[in-house]
């Protein structure tokens, strides 16, 4: 079975549903929501991956808490995360035994170094994603797999805690949040969290083709027969909400 129809058939509208969901969690109760959400990244790796997680060595870039290991650990990956910021490292209050403190633009490891590089809603808070992209790709291993999943600026959650307000503008959105909540947003717009849309990272992707092969590029949260929108400039950018690219190195 292909990777794409392996997790197509687990992209399904029940799932969607239940995704967003959860999402109105993510203040309020992060570990309910990145428990969710680390499970179905795990299921995704394991799907879009040769062979499944068992047995592999992977890296998740920007792995914050830590809440995406045991549900890799669970399939039976060695989990390994790199997160640049110590508080987000200590935030969900987790053992970090698989953690080191390291910027996803300078990856402390050597070429060919794990089976599976991993990069889950992180590339819309780094200021240059694709210089991070580019260290993924070298620290995996030939036949390896690298996922790229990141939120899309002109989706509905581009303005992540901001809600819509990140349409009428980033910097705006943040002075309204502020004004509003009396404190400034977690993820602050130029600081840290940037505008990246689906063309940037399906060019970037084309730009790799010497080096890897992508083998899929698909909206994470929608359904698999909405799939076919990340092939239609301008609805992709909206609809698609969040884009994944797996790509397999040569």
């Amino acid at each position: 079975m292909s990777s794409r129809s392996a997790f197509a058939r687990y992209a399904t509208l029940r799932r969607a549903a239940r995704l967003l969901n959860d999402f109105r969690f993510e203040q309020t109760d992060p570990a309910r929501f990145y428990g969710a959400i680390a499970t179905d990244t795990a299921v995704m790796a394991d799907s879009v991956h040769p062979g499944g997680l068992s047995g592999t060595t992977m890296l998740d870039v920007g792995g914050g808490p830590g809440y995406f290991a045991d549900a890799f650990a669970e399939r039976g990956a060695t989990y390994l995360s790199a997160e640049p910021d110590p508080s987000e490292m200590h935030a969900g209050g987790l053992d970090q035994r698989a953690s080191v403190r390291a910027s996803g633009q300078q990856l402390p490891f050597a070429d060919n170094s794990f089976d599976i590089c991993l990069s889950s809603n992180v590339v819309e808070h780094t200021s240059a994603p694709w210089a991070m992209c580019e260290e993924m790709l070298r620290v995996t291993r030939p036949g390896g797999t690298v996922i790229v999943s990141y939120t899309l600026w002109y989706g509905p959650f581009g303005g992540h805690e901001m809600g819509l307000t990140h349409y009428a503008g980033g910097h705006r959105a943040a002075r309204w949040y502020t004004r509003h909540h009396g404190h400034p947003p977690k993820n602050l717009y130029g600081t840290s969290l940037f505008k990246v849309t689906a063309a940037e990272g399906l060019a970037w992707s084309r730009s790799v083709a010497g080096a890897a092969d992508t083998t899929l590029a698909f909206p994470r949260y929608l359904p698999s027969w909405l799939w076919p929108i990340m092939r239609v400039p301008g609805l992709r950018e909206v609809l698609g909400t969040n884009l994944v690219l797996v790509l397999r190195k040569r």
